[in-house]
């Protein structure tokens, strides 16, 4: 779920400034939730993850059921048995938190429902699934969608809001409709830092305050960049939002390098086909080595065939995940 970065949260994971992403099609979560709810029972969890017991996430969804009881108060009579998988190296800096977080939301709001027999519309549905999922994993709140999602209040759309996230409503050039994303694995492995560590280290960051300006200042450039069909102007400031997040982890009082040199040369591979053949491609980083390859569809073809001839060699076994811009979450009885 690549896009727009959100460095730094305040309490209660809100964030410290807007940003904007777009959901995936091929990267996912898929999660099972099975529950059985009784009065006279006290809340018990068994998470699995590839069918197997993950003692350090189950630790985490521990804490994060005592936050959320409070707006969920069924749980403390519930039962859940989870089951997650993810389709996409988890840990390795491609929102695999956010997506497990907004799959686990979506959920629970289902097992509401039925628990109490309440029925929410559409609209209410998920904005708790994306309230839920914020305090789980603040870009979380983003995952509950499909498409185009906002998040953090910014003046140039009203119905933003640092509690959920919603749906851009700006009317979007069609440009940037059915956008591609191919992910080039770097490496597979967990990353050396975890988003919450990351976000921590922007408390007393020296830049905190021109980057939160900074961050203000992009959100309307791209949106208006979106709506303008300026798909130069939308890679550059991806881009540069990309490059300061790692710039700031770099430039903090515990600094790490969550870039690899094969990142670094898709980089400068990038730059040189879109300086030498004018090809609107271009790159975004998650907090990790992994590239995001950025460009419309209208020019798949030739931008997978420059991946292909230039860019695989620094893949981790050529590992490759070509995705797209997704519908958003699909509910299976």
């Amino acid at each position: 779920m690549p896009g727009k970065h959100s460095f730094g949260k305040e309490a209660m994971q809100k964030p410290m400034n807007p940003s904007l992403s777009f959901t995936l099609s091929e990267c996912y979560t898929n999660m099972g939730v099975d529950y059985y709810y009784n009065v006279q029972q006290q809340f018990h969890l068994d998470f699995r993850f590839n069918n197997k017991s993950n003692p350090a996430f189950n630790e985490r969804l521990t804490r994060y059921f005592k936050v959320i009881t409070p707006y969920m108060p069924f749980l403390n009579n519930t039962s859940l048995k989870i089951n997650a998988s993810n389709s996409f190296p988890h840990s390795a800096g491609i929102a695999s938190s956010a997506s497990s977080f907004g799959a686990l939301a979506l959920n629970l709001c289902s097992i509401e429902e039925a628990v109490s027999g309440a029925v929410y519309d559409r609209d209410e549905f998920f904005r708790k699934a994306s309230f839920l999922a914020r305090l789980g994993s603040g870009s979380a709140a983003r995952s509950v969608y499909g498409g185009y999602v906002l998040w953090g209040a910014t003046s140039i759309d009203q119905h933003a809001s640092d509690e959920v996230a919603v749906p851009l409503s700006a009317e979007i050039n069609q440009v940037f409709h059915h956008l591609r994303d191919s992910i080039l694995i770097v490496s597979s492995a967990p990353k050396p830092m975890s988003s919450s560590a990351g976000h921590k280290l922007m408390t007393d960051h020296p830049y905190r305050k021109a980057r939160v300006g900074q961050a203000n200042q992009n959100i309307e450039q791209i949106i208006k960049a979106m709506q303008n069909g300026k798909m130069n102007d939308f890679i550059e400031i991806a881009e540069a939002e990309a490059l300061s997040l790692h710039a700031l982890i770099q430039s903090s009082s515990s600094p790490v390098f969550l870039v690899k040199p094969n990142t670094i040369a898709i980089i400068n591979h990038i730059w040189n086909v879109r300086n030498t053949t004018g090809l609107p491609v271009g790159f975004t980083l998650d907090a990790g080595p992994n590239v995001h390859v950025i460009y419309p569809v209208t020019i798949m073809d030739k931008v997978k065939a420059f991946i292909e001839k230039d860019l695989r060699q620094y893949c981790e076994n050529g590992a490759i995940i070509h995705d797209k811009t997704g519908g958003g979450p699909v509910k299976n009885e």
